[in-house]
């Protein structure tokens, strides 16, 4: 096929700014010159183009060029044969291969390449997404020496087109002088792995999670190059946790380049040590623990029936101690006070554990907390887990509580022990806080006790990072129970020293380090008013089908605002405020003669839709949308209050107005 002169040049001159963008020069001679270091023989002083060629294949960069000018192409077709829609599905069209760019040359980094994944089986059957078309997505996140990082998302496949680097600098926080360049042989003694999270996304913005791994990013340190090729086999989770999930292409690169590499024997012989070294830990708790069980169960035998929980089952089916989930945990700039980091944990979701078949049993899993954070919604222990380690930072003395609540459903919440010795609950799924004033059984009947407020019924033990005990008094009841942890008749404590052997981070155990809260991304401003426009629509088809027509009143509906805030303010501080002010500017709003209805509900995720037909549900709620009369006006006002990790409460407040007529 041949082009006309002035195509051809147009052919040119766009090539030629796209490998100018690229700085394809520039990485020609890098690849050049590491060529003719590495890779020429000492004998011959020549270069042929086959071997540049040849090179620039093996790094991909012809690929890189090519692809980049695929992408330019299309966009130019784009632009002669269709308008401009709005995009709704993510397509990645970057360049895989990531500019290195601020680099401190006077610290060590590890650049993580994801170089694609193959072998998803789930998906072998899934259709390509067509363009503009919603598909669900693959994310992978990372989290390395309190550092985090996420992928862009993929479209799910069964060979999933991850393409993305990540820099980890590998001494971050606790190795001392930052000008003093670490050397191969004291990086081999950090043992902190990558801990990688992929996550699946539905259509529906639903998230999962697929696997969870740790990678031993060590073995670089003993590659020639200082660079070296991994394939990682990712294992499903929970009752999957044997089942692979799909294989992931990772490279592993130094940076800057090692001066001296150590041979494979000595690192494998560091791994060798450090599993034997964990393995002698936790055969030794192990062997404490039931011996620490046996002497509770000589206490009284009606104990064996008591929910004391020693260990749990990570995402991965891995028995862990309970103690090393929990961890004190600082939000920075992210989290004020110990009540709005209560209402943050409240707004993540709550979602048990997948259990395949019937049956009503429930399937354990306790997520690491990266886990948690990635998925965003986890089962009670989670949110109850990163509530104690949050208060815990915030330097209240809190455990989490294993017990109860009504029927008997097992159940976990939080309890902070005051300097005054006043007990309080935290239910880390609603946020609500209640205080305990347990009941004297031995008192006389004309003594009236306090009335308990709060749903959990029986007690079996409470544990933190550090402290691990064991309800002993003779009814496990709450609300007769005395936490006097002093008293050993009552609280039967597990060694301090056992815990901090299995427990304590930094040690060469199989605990997993805690990653740090990052900041919310989402405009609250934007997405409240996404979502508002939603439901207009929907309120709108909704009432066209029952045959009423809608007007909508933008000033009632502005007027909402107040009260959304108040409900929100109330919900984080315990505090209500600006109560009078909305009362008397919807009184002002509404003439004589009319009646104002209002509804506010609470949901912690931004699907409209979904939104709407819970509303629906409500009869009070369908009354005012459906509502019907002379002079009907409509309002509705959304508000979304952002959290750590994108978490958020949405806020929907409906109402109408409407001439009274009798």
């Amino acid at each position: 096929m041949s082009l006309p002169p002035e195509r051809a040049s147009e052919l040119k001159q766009i090539i030629h700014q796209q490998l100018v963008k690229m700085d394809v020069h520039g990485r020609i001679r890098e690849v050049l010159a590491e060529t003719i270091r590495e890779e020429l023989a000492p004998g011959h002083q020549q270069l042929s183009t086959e071997d540049l060629i040849k090179a620039l294949r093996q790094r991909g960069i012809i690929d890189d060029v090519m692809k980049e000018l695929k992408f330019v192409t299309d966009v130019n077709e784009t632009e002669k044969t269709s308008t401009p829609k709005p995009s709704t599905h993510f397509v990645d069209r970057e360049p895989p291969v990531l500019k290195k760019t601020n680099i401190d040359p006077t610290r060590r980094y590890l650049y993580l390449q994801v170089l694609g994944g193959k072998a998803f089986l789930e998906h072998l059957q899934e259709p390509e997404a067509l363009p503009g078309q919603i598909c669900s997505t693959f994310t992978l996140c990372l989290h390395f020496r309190n550092q985090r990082f996420r992928s862009k998302p993929v479209p799910c496949a069964c060979e999933p087109d991850f393409h993305d680097g990540f820099l980890l600098e590998v001494h971050k926080d606790s190795l001392g002088d930052g000008s003093k360049m670490v050397d191969a042989t004291t990086m081999l003694s950090i043992c902190d792995p990558v801990h990688m999270v992929l996550i699946k996304t539905d259509t529906f913005g639903e998230t999962t999670l697929a696997a969870s791994y740790f990678l031993e990013w060590r073995s670089v340190l003993a590659a020639e190059n200082g660079r070296t090729n991994v394939a990682v086999e990712l294992l499903g989770v929970g009752t999957e946790s044997k089942v692979s999930v799909g294989v992931l292409n990772i490279r592993l690169e130094m940076y800057p380049q090692l001066n001296k590499t150590l041979s494979p024997e000595i690192t494998n012989t560091q791994f060798a040590l450090e599993r034997q070294k964990t393995a002698e830990k936790e055969r030794l708790f192990l062997v404490y623990a039931k011996q620490w069980w046996r002497e509770y169960l000589q206490i009284r035998p009606t104990h064996n029936v008591r929910l004391v929980k020693i260990f749990a089952q990570d995402e991965n089916g891995v028995n862990r101690p309970v103690c090393s989930y929990i961890r004190p945990l600082r939000a920075g700039w992210l989290l004020d006070t110990p009540r709005q980091a209560a209402r943050f944990v409240s707004v993540l979701g709550y979602e048990r554990a997948p259990v395949i078949g019937g049956g009503g049993g429930k399937q354990e899993q306790w997520c690491t907390l990266l886990a948690f954070l990635c998925r965003n919604k986890g089962d009670c222990e989670d949110h109850s887990n990163l509530l104690c380690s949050l208060l815990l930072g915030f330097g209240l003395e809190a455990f989490v509580c294993v017990g109860t609540k009504a029927k008997g459903v097992p159940h976990t919440w939080v309890m902070t022990r005051g300097t005054d010795g006043t007990i309080t609950f935290w239910e880390s799924l609603t946020g609500h806080r209640y205080i305990h004033r347990p009941i004297n059984p031995d008192d006389p009947p004309l003594v009236e006790q306090p009335k308990p407020l709060y749903p959990y019924r029986t007690i079996g033990c409470i544990f933190n990072h550090q402290k691990f005990f064991g309800n002993c008094q003779p009814s496990d009841a709450v609300e007769v129970c005395v936490f006097d942890l002093h008293d050993e008749s009552r609280w039967k404590p597990m060694s301090g020293e056992a815990i901090q052997s299995v427990c304590s981070p930094g040690t060469s155990s199989s605990v997993p380090p805690f990653p740090p809260l990052c900041a919310s991304t989402i405009d609250t401003a934007v997405t409240s008013n996404e979502i508002e426009l939603q439901l207009r629509i929907l309120v709108s088809e909704h009432r066209k089908d029952l045959g009423l027509s809608t007007v909508w009143d933008d000033h009632l509906s502005y007027l909402l605002s107040p009260a959304l805030a108040a409900y929100e303010l109330e919900r984080a501080t315990s505090i209500s405020a600006g109560n009078e002010e909305f009362q008397d500017a919807v009184r002002r709003a509404v003439p004589d003669g009319h009646t104002f209805k209002g509804f506010p509900i609470h949901f912690v995720y931004k699907n409209a839709r979904r939104a709407f037909a819970t509303c629906l549900r409500s009869p009070f709620c369908e009354e005012i949308i459906c509502c019907r009369g002379d002079q009907v006006r409509l309002a509705v006002r959304v508000r979304v209050f952002t959290y750590p990790e994108s978490a958020c409460a949405v806020w929907i407040m409906f109402a109408c107005k409407y001439r009274s007529v009798l």
